[in-house]
This record gives structure tokens, C-alpha cells and sequence, in this order.
């Protein structure tokens, strides 16, 4: 599900030997809920990146992740939460690691479960909210704080 500019180098190496369906980019999000809810693992090759809302989408719905580590996606798939793959590296560990998890799907299953919990451990909406509405009010009252020795 996606699309992105390794869908054509990808593709060419993984399909339906390996158990892979290219669905390209789902717009409805129940349905991409359920896709990744039945799905073995989640892949995102990124070349360059934030922090992945979809990677954070597919650990919420308890799926196996392999990332890049680009951007903050290696972090959050950090002590065992998933793998997190070279972005030079990508086909080649690629090739290594999709027959694992077609020969293991206990492998797969528990780093769904890990990722899922890493997911609401960390990065829950109503959480973060908090978290910057605190560094805001930080922030203000530093401010005001030098505002005041100053003035």
C-alpha cells in the first residue's frame, strides 16, 4: 500500500512469490486500517524523512515495521520495536529479511507487538499534546521570567 519512488526498483525483486501485494495509494482510511491490521509486516524505505505518521499508523495496528533510519523512523523503531534498515542497504537487506518473516510469522507477529506497545507508550496523540503544551508554558514563562530581570 503506497507509492514512493523504490515502488519500481522494489517491485521488480518482490511479488506474490514472496506473498506482497502492490496496492498503491488507499484513500479511504478504514480500509488501510484493515490492510494493515491483516498485514505481515510494513515496510517503508524512505530515502528521506520526518518522523513517519504511517509507520506510526502500522505500529498502532500492532504490524511488523522495517524502516530506513531516516529522519526519526530508526529511533522510534529503536530496542526491538522493529528493524530498522540502511537506506543504502534497502534491496539487500530487503532480500535477507522477507523470506524470515515468510519462514517465521512468530517473528513477524512479535515485533507487531512491540511496536504496537512502543507506539502508545510514546506516541500517543493526547500525550504529546500534553507534552507541547507544557514546553509552550515553559517557553512563555522563561520568557516572561527574563522579561522581568531585565525590565
Amino acid at each position: 500500500m503506497g507509492d514512493g519512488p523504490l515502488v519500481p526498483s522494489l517491485k521488480g525483486f518482490y511479488g506474490e512469490e514472496y506473498g506482497i501485494s502492490w496496492l498503491g495509494f488507499v484513500a479511504e482510511e478504514e480500509r488501510r486500517i484493515e490492510i494493515l491490521r491483516a498485514a505481515d509486516g510494513f515496510i517503508l524505505p524512505s530515502l528521506v524523512e520526518g518522523l513517519s505518521l504511517s509507520l506510526l499508523e502500522a505500529m498502532a495496528c500492532g504490524t511488523a515495521c522495517l524502516a530506513t533510519d531516516a529522519g526519526a523512523d530508526g529511533e522510534v523503531l529503536e530496542e526491538g520495536a522493529g528493524i530498522i534498515l540502511d537506506p543504502q542497504r534497502v534491496i539487500s537487506q530487503l532480500r535477507t529479511l522477507l523470506p524470515l518473516f515468510r519462514d517465521h510469522p512468530d517473528m513477524a507477529k512479535l515485533l507487531g507487538q512491540k511496536a504496537r506497545k512502543r507506539v502508545l507508550e510514546r506516541y500517543r496523540l493526547d500525550q504529546n499534546i500534553t507534552r507541547l503544551e507544557r514546553l509552550y508554558t515553559d517557553v512563555i514563562q522563561q520568557h516572561q521570567l527574563q522579561f522581568s530581570i531585565s525590565g
